[in-house]
């Protein structure tokens, strides 16, 4: 899904700078207040762990590619806005030492897979998760169907910049998109559960929506 340069305007480039920007502001000034020490070493090992799932990319027409995002792993694991540094660490440093996503892009990327995928996915999750039985059964239901729908609605959001940029018409660049993106948001699912279930089992202390659902009897 990492848009290279070229394939976006000016116009939206600069869109979404500014909002990956601030959002970036907001967050690390959050994560100087809010971060326990006992997460930092965990926000490495999540980092790490986006990084070498997002490297995993599948060809998509238009002259694009899809890959795991990771974005609402993170955003479970360390919280919604920790996680999105961690999605935007990864871009930043793919972009610029493996030119895997474009420089001028680096924004439109930055809202696609941090703040589409990992703060919309979270919101996602966060509604399913109220709606269900507070047992963790029904803690790893929306925790799948959100990893999904964050994969699905960022391709969605990416599609549609391509589509406004004149790159590709929408009617063919959405649903090559959305389609592939579609199976590969399975995969995500799973992944992000299965992670979840061991970390769950193991140290579920350590998930940051551990806090938020206190009640839930993992």
């Amino acid at each position: 899904m990492h848009i290279p340069d070229g394939f976006v305007s000016g116009e939206i480039n600069t869109v979404t700078y500014a909002v990956s920007a601030i959002t970036v502001g907001i967050a690390a000034s959050r994560a100087k207040k809010n971060l326990e020490e006992k997460s930092v070493p965990l926000v490495g090992i999540t980092a790490a762990f986006v990084f070498a799932a997002q490297m995993l990319n599948f060809p998509v027409a238009g002259g694009t590619s899809g890959h795991f995002l990771g974005a609402l792993l993170a955003a479970i694991l360390l919280g919604p806005l920790n996680g999105f540094l961690v999605m935007a660490v990864v871009l930043v440093i793919q972009s610029i030492l493996f030119a895997d996503g474009g420089i001028t892009a680096l924004g439109s990327n930055i809202f696609n897979m941090g703040i589409v995928a990992g703060l919309g996915g979270f919101m996602i999750f966060k509604v399913l998760s109220i709606l269900l039985p507070k047992k963790r059964l029904y803690f790893l239901v929306p925790v799948s169907l959100a990893s999904w729908l964050s994969v699905v609605v960022a391709s969605a959001f990416c599609s549609l910049e391509l589509a406004l940029s004149g790159t590709s018409p929408f009617s063919i660049v959405f649903p090559a998109m959305v389609g592939v993106h579609s199976l590969i948001g399975i995969g995500e699912a799973i992944i992000t559960t299965t992670v979840l279930s061991v970390v769950m089992a193991s140290r579920p202390d350590l998930i940051y929506s551990g806090k938020l659902l206190p009640e839930i009897q993992m």
